[in-house]
């Protein structure tokens, strides 16, 4: 699909692994240039060599996303290297089981700011850009927030206000041009997933078990069809779609999955 992306400079919170590589691996092969920010750099490193070894570009900077002045830092760097930021992409999070019953509220307030608080600090360091460019900005939020899992108030809090703000900035930045758009992920095999299923006594089990609810294929989602996605929602050719919850869950969230 050509999607006229040709040197679109785009961040990519989390670009590194799971959900954000895929996106980052769509986007360079549509020929943007993806810009990763993300706090592991053996896993940028990795990232960005497997990319050039095929061929492709990208650029990237370390951050660790909880801390504010890091995001602005990874920001600037890339901008000065780069010299524009056309798109953007707020990815980065972690399901990390910060539950009602038995979270701090340290433990509840971190779990916001690994997950909620950063896409607003990087959104807000890119958008001198965004506005002069009329870029777009894409967030990835999850089911989570619409369906509840229990034992997770932290993230299913944080991608609420997720949801949240897309409305929100798709308002504040009609003015400029840009578009606000989420996609909402339900069933990713992402290495923190992978994780979590093998703390379970038999993993294959519970997988099958998640699997076969799925009501399209009883199939997992790939992280390449959530970049497909989030090209689509990036380029000219959604260009009047803003303000929208994009699911991309094989009918997971809405469907019965009786079916």
């Amino acid at each position: 699909m050509n999607l006229d992306l040709t040197d679109k400079r785009i961040i990519v919170t989390g670009g590194a692994k799971g959900i954000g590589r895929g996106i980052v691996q769509v986007l360079a092969e549509e020929g943007a240039l993806p810009l990763l920010i993300d706090k592991d750099q053996s896993g940028l490193d990795k990232a960005l060599e497997e990319l050039r070894r095929t061929g492709l570009r990208a650029d990237a900077a370390l951050a660790e996303l909880t801390d504010p002045e890091q995001c602005r830092r990874a920001v600037h760097e890339l901008l000065e290297r780069q010299g524009r930021i056309d798109g953007l992409v707020n990815n980065a999070g972690v399901n990390d089981g910060a539950s009602l019953e038995s979270a701090s509220h340290e433990a509840f307030m971190q779990s916001l700011h690994k997950n909620l608080v950063h896409y607003f600090t990087v959104t807000q360091a890119c958008l001198p850009q965004l506005k002069a460019n009329k870029g777009a900005i894409v967030n990835i939020t999850s089911k989570v927030s619409l369906t509840g899992q229990g034992g997770t108030s932290g993230y299913a809090a944080a991608n609420g206000g997720r949801n949240a703000l897309t409305r929100e900035w798709a308002v504040d930045l009609l003015p400029y041009g840009v578009r606000v758009n989420a996609v909402v992920v339900a069933e990713c095999m992402t290495p923190l997933y992978q994780s979590w299923l093998q703390g379970f006594d038999d993993p294959e089990a519970r997988l099958a078990e998640i699997v076969k609810k799925i009501p399209l294929e009883q199939r997992m989602t790939t992280a390449e069809e959530l970049g497909q996605t989030v090209a689509f929602l990036l380029s000219n050719k959604s260009s009047h779609t803003t303000g929208q919850l994009i699911h991309v869950d094989g009918g997971y969230t809405h469907l019965d999955r009786a079916l």
